[in-house]
């Protein structure tokens, strides 16, 4: 097989991703992901929860706690406090530090309260003394002055119970503890594909059809009093519970309707815990995914780096091949995707498809 080929074989398999985004606020997300598969938005869903960089308290020391909760349970109440973390991607990870003055790894918190009354005092998010050398990392809400949202309540104090503690706050993500994932809800539905077979429902008599609608607890369907037929009414309200399948079924209609999922579109819905804009999290989400894709191309590249020849045509691409196993695979640099797309004859290589695709989001 010539390299023009290959490259038509290629151009063939390549997807170009869109994103619509239907809802945006600051804590919620709802778009449409399409012209990709399963396992470009699984990835997608999975890094929004566990690899998105969020700060949150790691190391917790009690000077003096008389409350009626052990020191472990507060640590770990307050390694579950949210924090803005708009200020993640400047801070590096204890482990990473070099050194230099100018890292930032630690962000110190304090706490010093005392009930000197006979009623019941909360201890809240409020509280908390924040770093000055950082006042951008704070609890969620802190120190809300419109009141609208209240603190976080962390221990309730009884009159001479006291509470007093240093806590550092540090970079981390989901994969490592579950007080990073910056996501409450990171979900994906496929969307519906729905075909209505209008000969078969013609057979049906006009009762029949209204049961059949009414057989969907969803409300994706209508019956059309006027033209007599099943109409589509959402596609996006089906659930796949079958339960209108099942009464096609059951009045011996089957294939009147007919219903899969589409596995090329997908409707994702994001909810912020407050650290970061749910906005933010896609976008870098995004931005991690083309790093992986990038970094396995170039581990591709450096692995048949040794065996392979080098190519070029008219466009001005240029490539290498060489031999893996018995088919020979063609390293293609594309200035446009900023990173090398990789094709195996006869067949695509399964990975770099998934690099071709995720190449065509813009950077």
């Amino acid at each position: 097989m010539s390299y023009h080929e290959i490259r038509r074989q290629r151009e063939s398999y390549a997807r170009k991703p869109s994103l619509q985004v239907r809802k945006l606020t600051h804590d919620y997300c709802e778009f449409v992901l399409q012209n990709t598969d399963t396992s470009m938005a699984n990835a997608l869903r999975r890094i929004m929860i566990a690899e998105v960089p969020t700060i949150a308290i790691d190391l917790v020391e009690i000077e003096n706690n008389t409350t009626v909760l052990n020191d472990e349970f507060i640590s770990h109440r307050l390694g579950l406090i949210p924090l803005v973390s708009n200020l993640a991607g400047r801070m590096i990870k204890p482990f990473e530090a070099t050194g230099d003055p100018n890292e930032i790894t630690d962000i110190v918190f304090s706490l010093d309260v005392k009930c000197t009354t006979d009623s019941t005092q909360y201890v809240t998010t409020d509280d908390l003394q924040i770093d000055h050398q950082f006042p951008d990392v704070a609890p969620i809400f802190y120190r809300d002055e419109s009141q609208q949202e209240k603190p976080i309540v962390i221990v309730k104090l009884r009159k001479g119970q006291e509470l007093k503690l240093r806590a550092i706050a540090r970079k981390g993500i989901g994969k490592d503890h579950a007080k990073w994932i910056p996501v409450a809800t990171a979900v994906y539905t496929f969307m519906p594909d729905i075909k209505i077979n209008d000969a078969i429902v013609e057979q049906m008599t006009e009762q029949e059809r209204e049961e059949v609608v009414k057989a969907d607890p969803s409300g994706t369907f209508r019956y059309n009093q006027v033209t007599r037929k099943i109409e589509i009414e959402d596609p996006e309200r089906y659930r796949y519970d079958n339960e209108l399948l099942n009464k096609v079924d059951e009045i011996g209609k089957t294939g009147a309707v007919q219903i899969t999922q589409r596995q090329d579109c997908f409707v994702f819905k994001v909810e912020s815990t407050g650290v970061l804009p749910a906005e933010e999290i896609v976008r870098q989400a995004a931005h991690i995914l083309l790093q992986k894709i990038d970094g396995l191309a170039q581990q591709v590249r450096e692995a048949v780096g040794q065996q392979a020849s080098p190519t070029s045509d008219h466009t001005g691409h240029t490539g290498t091949t060489c031999a893996v196993g018995e088919l020979p695979v063609v390293l293609v640099l594309v200035p446009a995707l900023e990173s090398p797309a990789c094709i195996r004859a006869p067949q695509l290589l399964l990975l770099a498809r998934e690099e071709l695709g995720a190449g065509c989001i813009q950077r």
